[in-house]
């Protein structure tokens, strides 16, 4: 059996062509699954013999939320859902002014070990197919309301799970489907140089981001350990060709950890290192995690290392800090709920 929903409008049409059909079959089946139809008696405009076709060769998942929690905050909101093999991944709604963003996992738990981040606690389980990032996506927008902006910023990485994450672009990116705008679409990366050099090269224009978390190679290996197979020098010089070959500026995040890296002599070489490139610097205070005990920084911290980079010419913002009360960092709830502590 053959799961449409993770096809792209091309894989589709090659499909029904390989079936005996129309290509024009595929952008019937395509506009029907992107309104939320799983069910092919419910695909109207299909001829009913196709329809008993594809049942018989065909189907279209869907996964479950196993549980939501909404911030009385911000109205943040926390999914959890239930894949087909019982494993369990994250999603988070968030409001903003500009609209609705939706921030997906791209894998069961994570292989990349980042010291302050509780989705590698216990490493990465398997990678998501792209129907079930399109998924996370999709029940989000029914739920929660429209979603305009997409990151993939949660559980995972990535650019470890290349071709699946750019499957899952094209995807919600047709205007037959989703048709989320390209530039509404954000990949945060721990930083795999190769894939990097491989993104900007794809020509998409999709927004990248850079979990960056310290200014030097001793303490970013300390935090990060991908950063002792691909130390900053050759992260940044992987930017640079990003910028060079896109026109787009690159976002750094910084998480600031309580007497880790939130002083001023960081900020100071955090300034030195991105001087001249084309980027923004998106500050985090840290959420707490229980089986790690990072604390964020004090505000006045924040607050100061901002002021420095600014005066170094880095534009920067503080990202804010949202869903603190419905365990919103990546890894936190569903590491509660295998473990049974969820209710």
């Amino acid at each position: 059996m053959v799961d449409l929903k993770n096809m792209t409008i091309d894989e589709l049409e090659k499909f029904f062509v390989d079936i005996g059909e129309t290509k024009y079959r595929a952008k019937q089946v395509f506009q029907w699954i992107y309104r939320g139809v799983t069910n092919f008696e419910e695909m109207t405009d299909l001829k009913i013999e196709l329809r008993k076709k594809l049942n018989s060769i065909a189907y279209i998942s869907s996964l479950k939320i196993a549980q939501k929690l909404v911030s009385d905050a911000d109205e943040t909101a926390k999914y959890l859902f239930l894949l087909d093999d019982e494993n369990i991944v994250e999603g988070v709604a968030i409001k903003y002014s500009y609209g609705n963003t939706s921030c997906i996992s791209t894998q069961v738990g994570c292989n990349m070990k980042c010291s302050f981040c509780a989705s590698g606690i216990g490493g990465k389980v398997r990678n998501l197919k792209a129907s079930e990032m399109v998924d996370e996506v999709l029940i989000m927008d029914n739920d929660y309301g429209k979603i305009s902006n997409i990151v993939l910023m949660g559980s995972g990485e990535p650019f470890d799970n290349y071709e699946e994450v750019m499957k899952f672009i094209k995807i919600v990116n047709n205007p037959f489907g989703m048709g989320v705008g390209i530039r509404h679409i954000t990949i945060s990366t721990c930083g795999i140089v190769p894939k990097i050099y491989d993104f900007a090269n794809e020509g998409l224009g999709v927004n990248l981001s850079i979990s960056l978390h310290a200014p030097t190679d001793d303490l970013r290996t300390q935090l990060m350990p991908i950063n002792k197979v691909y130390p900053i020098k050759d992260l940044i010089k992987a930017c640079k060709y990003y910028i060079d070959k896109t026109h787009r500026r690159v976002t750094f995040e910084y998480s600031l950890i309580k007497d880790v890296n939130d002083n001023y002599e960081m900020s100071v070489k955090l300034s030195k290192l991105l001087r001249g490139l084309l980027c923004h610097v998106n500050l985090i205070p840290i959420n707490y995690v229980d089986e790690i005990g990072y604390k964020k920084a004090d505000n006045e911290k924040i607050i100061a290392f901002k002021n420095t980079l600014e005066k170094n010419g880095i534009t920067c913002t503080v990202r804010r800090e949202l869903g603190s009360d419905i365990n919103a960092a990546c890894g936190q709830l569903r590491r509660k709920y295998l473990a049974g502590r969820v209710k």
